[in-house]
C-alpha cells in the first residue's frame, strides 16, 4: 500500500513529500526504500480493515529519519509523520495512532493486545528470517551503515543486539512462521562473531 493510497483510505488528501528522497540518502545501505517497502508489504499483510492504512503509514514513516541514533531517529520520524499527516488533513486520532506506532519501533515493544503495533514490529524484523544469502546481504548492509565504528566496537555492539533479539520469546508476536529461520540466522551470526 503506497503512502498516498493509505492517506486516501483514511480520508486525507495526499500532497508530495520527500519520502523517497529521504530513503535514498547515500548513508543508507539497509534502511532504504527496499527495506521500507518490505516492511509496508509485510505489516499490511498482517493486519485487516482500516488498520492496514494506519500500519502502512507508520511503516512508511518509521525510518524516514535515520542517522543511527537509537531513540532519537524514531522520535524524529514520529514528528515527521505527525507534521506530514496533519498537513494532509488526517484526523487527530489517526495522526496520533500513526505517531504512536512509529514510536513503538524505538524500543521494539508493543502494548499488550495491540495487534497493529505487533504487525509493524514483526514486519520490521522480517529480514531476520530471510534465506541465509539474503540475511548475509542484510548483515553487510547494516555493517556498512556503521562504517564509522571500529571492527571491535561493531563486534561487541552487534553481539549485544543479537543476544537481545535471541532473548525475546517469542521474537515475533503474529508472524510465528518466521521464528525458526530468524533464530537460526541470529544464532549463526552470533557464533561467527564470537568464533
Amino acid at each position: 500500500m503506497e503512502w498516498a493510497e493509505a492517506i486516501r483510505a483514511l480520508g486525507g488528501t495526499p500532497v508530495p513529500t520527500e519520502l523517497a528522497a529521504r530513503y535514498a540518502e547515500p548513508h543508507r545501505k539497509y534502511h532504504n526504500l527496499t527495506h521500507v517497502r518490505q516492511v509496508v508489504r509485510d505489516a499490511v499483510a498482517l493486519t485487516e480493515g482500516r488498520d492496514r492504512a494506519l500500519v502502512a503509514l507508520a511503516a512508511w514513516a518509521h525510518d524516514v529519519v535515520y542517522d543511527g541514533r537509537q531513540g532519537e531517529d524514531e522520535r524524529a520520524s514520529a514528528a515527521w509523520a505527525r507534521a506530514n499527516l496533519t498537513a494532509v488533513r488526517l484526523g487527530e486520532e489517526d495522526v496520533a495512532r500513526v505517531e504512536g506506532l512509529v514510536l513503538a519501533t524505538a524500543e521494539h515493544t508493543a502494548p499488550p493486545g495491540d495487534r497493529t503495533a505487533q504487525a509493524l514490529l514483526d514486519a520490521d524484523l522480517a529480514v531476520l528470517a530471510a534465506p541465509p544469502a539474503d540475511y548475509e546481504r542484510y548483515r553487510r548492509a547494516v555493517r556498512a551503515e556503521y562504517a564509522h565504528v571500529t571492527d571491535e566496537q561493531w563486534r561487541v555492539g552487534r553481539a549485544a543486539v543479537l543476544r537481545s533479539l535471541l532473548d525475546k520469546d517469542p521474537l515475533y508476536r503474529l508472524a510465528h512462521h518466521w521464528e525458526t529461520a530468524a533464530r537460526r540466522n541470529l544464532a549463526a551470526e552470533l557464533a561467527a562473531s564470537e568464533g
